[in-house]
């Protein structure tokens, strides 16, 4: 048991989806039974009114009964109870309950029974006031010194004060610059109000000038002539918060301390009766409720103060004495005294949960049990030694973090995705451009052959594709039990994705608690971001794949097209991009040649894929060992420029407006400071058009802010079209050259080091080093650049070039040497031993500048600082030039 956590000395539930707040809640010897013991009174929102005389009998089932005095069914909602003496010519205690609209006194009184059930205890009403306007809060005391009775003040939610003594209303008056009701108290010291207005400040007012000031009806009767006779109602004094008040108080316990506390929402002050401050506490936490309570050190007070942690904390002023764990968040507290335990806490939650506790710990009367002493076997504490010295040499081995390669898979992901499109779609966009935007299914089974615990499956497409979910948490596994993970994926952009696999990847911890990582990949339809459509009779693009087998039918390479294809005989298929563009592939009836055409190069990419792949896979199928595919015309270079030429541009763009962003806010906070300077002058100048140059800046930066967000938008969009480009370019230079998957492999590194941009890594420097590093090393015709490639001066960091002629012409080059023959490789010549001189002068950075030439046999030219160390030519193959016809 915490010694920090409240004792439970009474609880009660009150009912079921019943309301509380702070008003809700009161104590007091409400039925005047003359021992000075409190009962607690208790209204809901549902208009139940309870109350109860707590005492312990934890132990019994009807203690939470025998406790209730009193339960009444009210018509309307209680939002405030208070105990005091509301009734004229009688010294008795009463109990006012407010509603919305009415204002009601009752009396409490107890009959002793003559039988086993106990006293009988009834609510008589003694009078009540309709209210005219709906009512937040009362407070109560002897407004204007009257002694021997208590008045009842009560604020409305349009800001007026009604006052009534006993059974007849006084006056009301409604607060100045008024917007919504705060909390409201009584100062008996200074016969004044206190609340907090909207303008987060503590406004004071007296009872008397209250009293004399203008009647309330003049203001919400403009039409009316002004009554004379009556005054403009101030306040004595304010006190600025800087925040809204949860909470005032005025504690009576003592009139040496004439204090007033305020909990605000984010600290809690004390003032005295004239407004000026004594203390504050700032508070780490969202505070509840509060209520002050007398301390027994003279001169201080001290501080009951509920949290939004469930916690209930004791300050003694702005000290910290003590913290105590509650099981819910107290909206109300108060402290009370019951016949068998004085100074008890007494806290309601929101939801009807009613506490009396009290802090400290309980004693304890438990005693250790004697152990009966017996002689240790040696033999069995050696043996059960050795046993857990195994267990644990198990256990911290290696072998279990490094995976042993015929180890069997702790679990299985398998992924397999529908054939058919959704219905309905459960893409976010419903269609663009009037296509409409399909989905399709997912499921994912994970299979674990071992226990797992605590396993995550996360989901990765590429851009613009999303999907229902990304993220699950898998419950606990058994051995040979299996988890079903169902999810759609469809397009969220306007604009074709570069790529339609995805990625699984499930983390895990093995039994034996190390972190495992399992990932899985697959393949989404074609169907999912092009629909068929009519051919196009001319393009802006043109690609042509050729084959050494005979034509075939579109129709059965693309049997999910062919159903709404409008050419029957299997020659043409046209696709149409929900993002706008067209593809057409038209086959030749008399040779073995495709042509692929579209006015966007890089949306192609995904069609001459998924051709070049169903091609590979409709061939294996027939039994066709010798089928090959090629292209034979010309690199579409320029082509492929134009993209990587917008991309840049807008990459341009979006620094500019960065460098814009930074000029104006800069410029913004200076005129801020000059027209702070300027209103903090005693003598206030003339501001010299700074407000409107204020407004002027603001402006230009939601307008530059607004450009900038567009901006990285179309940048976003111009790195996909980019990747599309890049891999169309790759898939094509294979074709042409004849490229082993490895080597395509390299190729695609090099030219797509980045999965997506960032301000500071973009696309274009990390191409240009990627193949600037191949040029260097084994595409470089002369051994002595690959020996010394680590021996070039150490460039500058990558960053954003001027333009894009370098890095067009290393692409250029690059291409070009593939095409003479250059071994795209990883273990080439470049690998070959260097000497220890040229060893040290290896500088880490970027890439130097590539030299080239114009001729085919160009070679690099070495600097001088390296050449003087090569004492002798490294040995290498020649390396064969094979002539490529166009």
């Amino acid at each position: 048991m915490s010694l920090f956590k409240a004792r439970d000395w009474w609880s009660a539930a009150l009912g079921e989806g019943e309301e509380f707040d702070q008003g809700c809640l009161c104590v007091g010897d409400v039925d005047n039974s003359g021992t000075g013991h409190d009962k607690v009174v208790v209204g809901s929102y549902m208009g139940m009114l309870r109350i109860f005389s707590p005492h312990t009998h934890k132990s019994s089932e009807g203690g939470v009964t025998d406790a209730q005095l009193l339960e009444v069914q009210l018509q309307n909602a209680i939002i405030h109870v208070e105990v005091g003496k509301f009734v004229s010519c009688s010294e008795l205690l009463h109990l006012a309950v407010l509603h919305p609209r009415k204002l009601s006194v009752y009396s409490v009184s107890g009959t002793a029974g003559n039988v086993e059930h106990g006293d009988q205890y009834q609510l008589k009403l003694v009078y009540e006031h309709n209210l005219k306007r709906t009512a937040c809060n009362m407070t109560y005391g002897t407004f204007g010194g009257v002694t021997g009775h208590h008045s009842l003040c009560i604020q409305s939610m349009d800001g007026m004060l009604m006052f009534f003594e006993q059974d007849s209303y006084s006056f009301g008056r409604f607060l100045p610059e008024f917007l919504l009701p705060g909390p409201l108290v009584y100062n008996s010291r200074t016969d004044s109000f206190l609340t907090v207005s909207s303008a987060r400040q503590l406004d004071s007012y007296k009872y008397e000038t209250l009293a004399v000031a203008t009647e309330a009806e003049s203001r919400q009767d403009p039409d009316l002539p002004l009554k004379t006779g009556g005054k403009r109602l101030m306040p004595d004094w304010t006190f600025v918060l800087g925040e809204q008040a949860l909470e005032l108080s005025v504690p009576s316990f003592s009139h040496a301390s004439s204090s007033i506390f305020v909990l605000g929402e984010r600290n809690f002050y004390c003032l005295r009766d004239n407004g000026q401050i004594r203390f504050m506490k700032k508070l780490e936490f969202n505070p509840s409720c509060f209520l002050p309570y007398a301390s027994v050190t003279d001169g201080s007070t001290n501080l009951l103060l509920g949290n939004h942690t469930n916690m209930l904390l004791i300050y003694q002023d702005v000290t910290l004495k003590w913290a105590a764990q509650l099981s819910f968040v107290p909206v109300a507290v108060r402290v009370a005294n019951f016949p068998e335990l004085k100074g008890v806490v007494v806290s309601l939650s929101s939801d009807g949960h009613l506490l009396c506790s009290y802090m400290g710990t309980d004693p304890s009367f438990f005693t250790t049990p004697k152990v009966d002493a017996r002689e240790a076997d040696y033999e069995q504490v050696d043996a059960e030694m050795k046993k857990l010295q195994k267990f644990i040499r198990e256990a911290t081995r290696t072998q279990d973090i490094l995976r042993k390669p015929d180890a069997e898979e702790e679990l299985t992901v398998k992924a397999s995705v529908s054939s058919s499109v959704d219905s309905p779609s459960q893409a976010l966009i419903q269609d663009v451009d009037g296509l409409p935007i399909p989905s399709v299914t997912i499921q994912v089974k994970v299979k674990a052959s071992c226990v797992v615990q605590s396993s995550k499956l996360t989901v990765g497409v590429q851009p613009p594709l999303a999907v229902t979910q990304d993220q699950f948490v898998l419950e606990p596994m058994g051995v040979g039990s299996s988890t079903v993970v169902v999810f759609s994926a469809f397009l969220n952009g306007r604009y074709p994705p570069a790529d339609l696999t995805g990625d699984i990847t499930v983390s895990f911890s093995s039994p034996t608690g190390v972190p495992r990582v399992l990932q899985s990949r697959f393949s989404l339809p074609l169907l999912l971001v092009c629909v068929p459509s009519s051919p196009a009779k001319t393009s802006k693009f043109k690609i042509t794949v050729d084959t050494n087998q005979p034509p075939v039918n579109l129709n059965a390479i693309f049997p999910e097209f062919s159903g709404k294809s409008e050419d029957k005989d299997g020659n043409t298929l046209a696709l149409q991009f929900l993002s706008g563009a067209k593809v057409t592939v038209v086959a030749s009836k008399t040779s073995q040649r495709y042509r692929i055409q579209s006015d966007s190069f890089g949306d192609m990419w995904l069609v001459v894929k998924e051709l070049v792949q169903r091609f590979d896979q409709h061939f294996s199928k027939l039994g066709v060992k010798d089928f090959k595919k090629s292209f034979n015309g010309p690199l579409p270079l320029q082509d492929y420029f134009l993209s990587v030429d917008h991309h840049f541009q807008l990459r341009v763009s979006a620094q500019q407006y960065q460098d814009l962003l930074s000029e104006r806010a800069v410029q913004f906070r200076a005129i801020q400071r000059r027209l702070l300077t300027r209103f903090k002058d005693k003598t206030p100048a003339p501001l010299q058009n700074l407000d409107t140059l204020l407004d002027a800046t603001y402006s230009q930066v939601i307008a530059l802010a607004e450009a900038a967000e567009e901006n990285r938008a179309l940048l976003e969009e111009a790195f996909v079209r980019l990747r599309s480009a890049t891999h169309l370019l790759v898939l094509l230079l294979s074709l042409l050259q004849g490229l082993t998957p490895e080597q395509t492999a390299i190729l695609e590194a090099t030219l797509l080091p980045l999965l997506q941009d960032t301000p500071q890594l973009g696309w274009e420097e990390s191409c240009d080093a990627a193949v600037s590093h191949l040029l260097r090393t084994c595409l470089s015709w002369s051994p002595k650049d690959q020996a010394t490639s680590l021996a070039q001066a150490g460039g500058p960091v990558l960053s954003l070039p001027h333009d894009t002629a370098r890095l067009k012409k290393h692409i250029t080059l690059l291409c070009d040497r593939i095409g003479k023959g250059g071994r795209l490789t990883l273990a080439s010549e470049a690998n070959a031993p260097v000497p220890a001189q040229v060893q040290n002068l290896a500088a880490p950075g970027g890439v130097e500048p590539i030299a080239e030439g114009a001729g085919g046999g160009e070679e690099l030219e070495l600097p001088q600082e390296a050449t003087k160390f090569i004492r002798k030519k490294q040995p290498s193959k020649k390396v064969k030039k094979v002539s490529v016809d166009p």
